[in-house]
C-alpha cells in the first residue's frame, strides 16, 4: 500500500515524491484525525492533510465509524507504516480505488463463484464428513433459496456443476444491490472462503465472521482433527480468520447507524 497525504491544492511532497508512506517506510505523520469531507463522507488526515489512497484518491470513508476505525488503524502505527497491520485500511483503499472503477468486472468475478460455490461440492465418503458438510453447507443453501431466491444445486462429482440461470441471475441480483465498501468485504470474504454464499450470508448479517469461518474452513478442519495440523495450516488458518473478522467488521462499520 502507499498512501500520500493531499496539502489542498495537490499533493504534499512531504519527502520523495508524491507516494510518501510506503511499507516498512519511517512513520512521516505526527497527528491523525477525521473531518467531515466536503463532498460528503468522513476523510482521514494526517497532520491535517487528506490520506490518499495508492490510486491517489481521497481517504474519504461513508461513516464517521468506519473514518474513525481506520484512522486508528493509522495512529496506532510506531516508528515504521506496516500496511499488513492496517486490515480497514486496505478494504477501503479496495473499495475506493477498485470497486468504484471496476464495479461491473468485480460483480461478474464474485457471481462466477457462485457456480462452482465450496457449499454447493460434497464428499460421498467418509461418511461423518459427509454428514458434517450437510450439517453445516445444507442451511446455508437453504438460507440463499430463502432469502436470496438463488436455488442452488448440489454436486458430489469432481466435475463442475451447471447451476440453474435463475439461480445465478438471483445471486447477480444480490451482489449488484450492494454498495461500494459492502463489495470491497465481499470480494474479500470469498476469495478467503471460495463461496459467494458463505460471503452474502456475512456480509447481510446471516452469519458472524466465526461461524463464516468454521462453514469455509470445514474440509480443512475435519482433516486436521483425522491427521493433525501443522504449524504451517494453523498459521494461515489464523490469518484467514483474522481477515474474516476485520471484513465483517468494515461492513458494519461502514453502514449507516
Amino acid at each position: 500500500m502507499v498512501v500520500a497525504v493531499d496539502g489542498g491544492d495537490g499533493v504534499d511532497a512531504v519527502s520523495e515524491g508524491p507516494a510518501t508512506v510506503v511499507r516498512g517506510r519511517k512513520r512521516i505523520y505526527r497527528s491523525v484525525a477525521t473531518t467531515a469531507a466536503a463532498g460528503g463522507g468522513h476523510a482521514v488526515r494526517l497532520d491535517n492533510r487528506v490520506a490518499r489512497t495508492p490510486a491517489g484518491q481521497g481517504l474519504v470513508l461513508p461513516t464517521a465509524a468506519l473514518a474513525e476505525a481506520v484512522a486508528a488503524e493509522w495512529q496506532d502505527q510506531g516508528e515504521t507504516v506496516q500496511p499488513d497491520t492496517m486490515p480497514l485500511t486496505q478494504l477501503a483503499a479496495t473499495a475506493i480505488d477498485r470497486i468504484e472503477a471496476e464495479r461491473t468486472p468485480v460483480i461478474e468475478a464474485l457471481v462466477a463463484y457462485g457456480a462452482s460455490d465450496l457449499v454447493c461440492y460434497r464428499s460421498d465418503h467418509p461418511a461423518d464428513l459427509a454428514a458434517r458438510q450437510e450439517a453445516q453447507w445444507g442451511p446455508l443453501l437453504q438460507w440463499a433459496e430463502t432469502a436470496l431466491g438463488a436455488r442452488l444445486g448440489v454436486t458430489r462429482d469432481v466435475f463442475p456443476l451447471p447451476q440453474p440461470a435463475a439461480a445465478t441471475e438471483a445471486l447477480r441480483g444480490a451482489v449488484a444491490a450492494l454498495g461500494t465498501f459492502e463489495l470491497a468485504a465481499l470480494s474479500c470474504i470469498v476469495q478467503i472462503s471460495a463461496s459467494l454464499v458463505i460471503g452474502l450470508a456475512l456480509v447481510k448479517g446471516h452469519l458472524d465472521a466465526e461461524a463464516a469461518f468454521n462453514a469455509a474452513m470445514l474440509d480443512e478442519k475435519y482433516q486436521a482433527e483425522r491427521w493433525g495440523e501443522d504449524a504451517w495450516a494453523s498459521t494461515r488458518a489464523a490469518g484467514l480468520r483474522a481477515e474474516l473478522v476485520a471484513a465483517a467488521r468494515f461492513v458494519a462499520l461502514a453502514r449507516p447507524a
